[in-house]
């Protein structure tokens, strides 16, 4: 058996068709996992379904934003042994220019989403004792960059929400944990959605990158870290969350 070894386990990967969703569900099955993968793009899904190693993997093109899609899909989602939850978007965007379709929009795919599909597994009883459930979140609620209020606060909540389900869930043994990345080369950053960002973003990420001596990270470097809280080898760690990004100054 080797270290991190995930042959008997069936885990779930949201956000599976770009950046650290599509790797760590590539280093998930690398490492024996079975994939459950969703993703709103059906052609850079079944790409990221075509580059898993192995077999019996399963590929769910589905648009997550409501209750009534969350529900459907757990009604036809076999158990799992593993959840991790890589859909998100950042939307960098300066105090003066929220407005309340911001808001909803970064609070219902960074909070909403991941706590409502979480929700509706556990009801159903689809997660099976002694899983463990991934969440990511990001450095900037521990150093805050210009224009990341609303993701950072929705990335502040889901850390709330994972230590306490950590705690719900302990007698069943399922663990629950936070990945909290610093910048990572992933489209996500080159992606803005509201007025203002276009302005912001050039200025925003060379003044970031500068406080990283080491470098952005790539996404493979999280991969390997979900890799770790998936496997049998972090048994022992819950409601924790895991900074990375190197040195950050």
């Amino acid at each position: 058996m080797s270290y991190c070894d995930l042959s008997d386990k069936t885990i779930l990967v949201t956000g599976a068709s770009s950046g650290i969703g599509k790797q760590a569900a590539i280093k998930i099955s690398q490492q024996g996992g079975t994939l459950i993968i969703t993703g709103r793009n059906k052609e850079r899904l079944t790409n990221t379904f075509n580059s898993l190693v192995g077999e019996n993997h399963k590929m769910h093109v589905a648009n997550l934003e409501n209750e009534e899609e969350i529900s459907s899909f757990v009604s036809e989602l076999s158990a799992i042994n593993g959840l991790v939850h890589c859909a998100g978007i950042v939307g960098p965007t300066p105090a003066k220019f929220i407005r309340k379709k911001n808001i909803e929009m970064l609070m219902r795919i960074n909070f909403e989403v991941p706590v409502l599909l979480t929700g509706s597994i556990l009801l159903s009883k689809k997660l099976m004792d002694h899983s463990s459930i991934v969440f990511m979140s990001t450095i900037a609620t521990q150093m805050p960059y210009f224009g990341g209020a609303l993701y950072n606060s929705a990335k502040s909540a889901i850390e709330s929400y994972s230590k306490t389900l950590a705690l719900e869930l302990v007698k069943k043994g399922i663990r629950a944990n936070c990945l909290s990345p610093g910048l990572v080369n992933t489209p996500l950053i080159k992606k803005p959605v509201s007025e203002g960002q276009m302005e912001l973003m050039t200025e925003s990420l060379e003044r970031y990158i500068k406080k990283y001596p080491m470098g952005m990270g790539e996404s493979e470097d999280i991969a390997n870290a979900i890799v770790f809280f998936l496997s049998d080898e972090s048994r022992w760690i819950s409601g924790t969350n895991l900074l990375m990004g190197g040195v950050v100054q």
